[in-house]
């Protein structure tokens, strides 16, 4: 169900940082597990403030929250994602308030928060994070060191799924893995792969191999989710009497789409099922032709002189 962080801290959606800040000790200090033993209600209002807060005190992912509203958010935005970075756990314990908030959202056991290093790679280069998982006695890993892995598929990747292989480093070796794309994975989804990560301590489990999705832009689709779209240039003649055209799919067909009478400059015009599978879901989206007017940049003597006639007849 969608969340309303700002209804959950109790502040109006301008609100700034402070009232923010504010909010979240007030309510933290009414739910916080210490106070409220053996009350599942309150355990749970306590995980949504914290939620609520690490989203709304950070700039970024505010933003993103309040252009894409709670559904579009949480596809851009996993949960070890929203807590990263968030001083949660700093306030918690300057108002004297025991325990590891993040252990309440990622398993417990003493696994704590994420501390993260980046190295090396970029935004759709293909790269990797480590993150440090902490807690237990003394802040002590209690597992090996997870890996980020930074994957660039293409559309079409997206859309038929398949395999890629992975090389990165762990320790002082090289290690590939052939990783499983779902069809219709989006921008930010991570694919665990348990085990794959940094050795742990003596005794302790290894780490995971966290392969975080970049679709790479297209250069003719625009993706909407399991929709797409595609600009179509049609010349005013065929805009304003009405044609019928073909279209590319992504996937190499030629289809044929109907322009009514008078179609304006920017109408969409659907084709039903020619989109992309879903992610974890079945059937498939839509594509979209958007319509443009093909202006000439240069003229025949005979163009120019019809166009210079319908012009005094007012067109």
């Amino acid at each position: 169900m969608a969340k309303d962080y700002y209804k959950v801290l109790g502040v109006a959606k301008g609100a700034p940082a402070e009232e923010i800040k504010k909010a979240y000790r007030k309510l933290a200090l009414k739910y916080h597990p210490d106070r409220n033993k053996g009350d599942k209600e309150a355990e749970d209002k306590f995980k949504e403030i914290n939620e609520a807060y690490a989203v709304l005190s950070d700039p970024k992912k505010k933003q993103e929250y309040d252009t894409y509203g709670s559904s579009g958010f949480k596809q851009r935005y996993s949960q070890e994602d929203i807590f990263r970075g968030s001083d949660i756990n700093d306030i918690l314990r300057g108002m004297g308030l025991g325990g590891d908030a993040f252990s309440q959202f990622f398993g417990g056991g003493g696994r704590g928060g994420f501390r993260t290093y980046t190295h090396g790679g970029g935004p759709g280069a293909g790269g990797f994070d480590y993150q440090q998982p902490y807690g237990g006695m003394g802040g002590v890993p209690a597992r090996g060191t997870d890996l980020v892995y930074e994957l660039p598929v293409s559309l079409e990747e997206v859309f038929h799924g398949g395999e890629k292989m992975v090389s990165y480093r762990v320790g002082s070796r090289t290690e590939r893995i052939s990783v499983k794309v779902p069809p219709g994975i989006e921008t930010g989804k991570k694919l665990r792969l348990a085990g794959k990560g940094e050795p742990g301590p003596p005794g302790a489990q290894p780490g995971d191999l966290l392969i975080k999705i970049n679709v790479l832009d297209h250069p003719q689709f625009k993706r909407e989710g399991a929709d797409l779209e595609i600009t179509k240039e049609v010349p005013f003649s065929q805009a304003a009497l009405g044609a019928t055209v073909e279209v590319n799919t992504l996937e190499g067909k030629n289809l044929t789409v109907k322009l009514p009478k008078g179609t304006q400059p920017g109408a969409r015009l659907r084709l039903k099922g020619q989109g992309l599978p879903p992610f974890k879901g079945s059937g498939r989206g839509d594509l979209f032709v958007r319509v443009a007017i093909e202006v000439p940049q240069r003229l025949s003597k005979s163009q120019k002189e019809l166009l210079e006639k319908l012009a005094e007849e007012g067109l």
